[in-house]
C-alpha cells in the first residue's frame, strides 16, 4: 500500500521530490505509532488518528509541524479510499491544531536595494547573488523554482519566464528590466565557467559548474542580510512575500497576484491582504492627526 501511495504521489499528483519526501517522513511517523499501538493501517478509525495527533503534541512537535504531518495523513487515507483499499476515509473529520495568524516578514524595495548593494562584486559569486536576489524579488519565485530555472525557460526579449511550480504546474511570469539586466551581467561570468555535463541549461550555478541547492541560497541570503544591516529574520521566501506585498500595495488585483505566485487557492493569496491592512493600520496610527495630537 505504501509503495502504491508513492507511485500515486509521483505519477498522479505530480508532487515534487521534496513534497514526496516530506509526506513519506510524515507517514513513517504514523506507521511507527500504529506499530507501537499494535494497530493495522486498514483498521484505523478516527479516534486512533486523534490519539496519534495528541501524541505529536506530547513529544513536543509544534502546531505548524503537526498541521503538516496531519495533512500527509489525510492525503494517505484519501488515497486508500480512492484506490479501493478502504470504503471510508477515517481522516475526513480529523482536525488540525488552530494556528495563530502569522504575518510573514517583508522587505521594502529600499531594503531589497540595500541587500543587493551590500554584495561584494569583486567576488566570483557577487554578480550571481545580485541576480538571484533580483529574480526572486521581481518574479516572486519559490526557492525551489529558482534553483530549477533553466535557460530554455527564459524569454527575455518578451520579458517573461516560464516557471514549473508545485505539482509541475507551469506558469508564465513577467520579469522586470532590472532583473534582465542583472541576469545579463551574470552571464558574463557564467560564460567563463567550466560547466558539468548535464548542468548546461541551469541558470544559476556554483563554483563547480553544478546547479545550486535550496540550502545554498538560504545561507547566502541570511549572510547578506547581516552584511546589509537588515535586522529582520529573512529567507528566500521573504523576497516572494515582498513581491506579493509590493504588487498589492501598487494596486494589483488579488487574482493577478494569485496567478503570478502560482497559488492553487485564492485563500493562500489572501494573507497579503492582512499584511496590507497591517501596514495601513500602522500608517493611520503614525499619521492621523488625532493620533499625532495624542502622541
Amino acid at each position: 500500500m505504501v509503495k502504491a501511495y508513492h507511485r500515486y504521489m509521483k505519477l498522479q499528483r505530480g508532487f515534487s521530490r521534496h513534497t514526496q519526501d516530506a509526506y513519506e517522513r510524515d507517514l513513517l511517523k504514523l506507521l511507527n505509532y500504529l506499530e507501537a499501538e499494535n494497530k493495522d493501517l486498514l483498521d484505523v478509525q478516527l479516534a486512533d488518528l486523534q490519539h496519534f495527533a495528541a501524541s505529536l503534541h506530547d513529544i513536543g512537535i509544534g502546531p505548524r509541524s503537526q498541521c503538516r504531518i496531519l495533512s500527509g495523513v489525510r492525503s494517505f487515507y484519501r488515497f486508500l479510499q480512492i484506490d479501493g483499499y478502504r470504503d471510508d476515509d477515517p481522516s475526513e473529520l480529523l482536525e488540525s491544531p488552530v494556528l495563530g495568524e502569522h504575518l510573514p516578514e517583508v522587505l521594502s524595495p529600499d531594503e531589497v536595494d540595500a541587500l543587493e548593494n551590500s554584495i561584494d562584486l569583486s567576488k566570483w559569486e557577487g554578480q550571481r547573488n545580485r541576480a538571484i536576489i533580483e529574480v526572486l524579488f521581481s518574479c516572486g519565485l519559490r526557492v525551489s523554482e529558482l534553483v530549477n530555472l533553466k535557460l530554455s525557460d527564459l524569454y527575455l526579449e518578451e520579458q517573461y519566464i516560464r516557471v514549473f511550480g508545485k505539482g509541475a504546474k507551469e506558469r508564465l511570469v513577467p520579469i522586470s528590466p532590472k532583473a534582465i539586466h542583472e541576469l545579463h551581467n551574470w552571464y558574463l561570468d557564467r560564460n567563463l565557467m567550466t560547466i558539468k555535463a548535464g548542468e548546461e541549461d541551469y541558470v544559476f550555478l556554483n563554483r563547480r559548474g553544478a546547479h545550486l541547492t535550496r540550502t545554498m541560497i538560504l545561507i547566502m541570503i541570511k549572510q547578506q542580510a547581516v552584511v546589509a544591516g537588515i535586522q529582520k529574520t529573512i529567507s528566500p521566501h521573504t523576497l516572494r512575500h515582498s513581491f506579493a506585498t509590493a504588487l498589492l500595495e501598487g494596486g494589483a488585483d488579488l487574482r493577478a497576484i494569485q496567478a503570478m505566485l502560482g497559488h492553487e487557492h485564492i485563500g493562500t493569496t489572501e494573507i497579503y491582504t492582512h499584511i496590507d491592512m497591517s501596514t495601513l493600520r500602522q500608517q493611520i496610527l503614525e499619521h492621523h492627526p488625532r493620533n499625532m495630537k495624542k502622541r
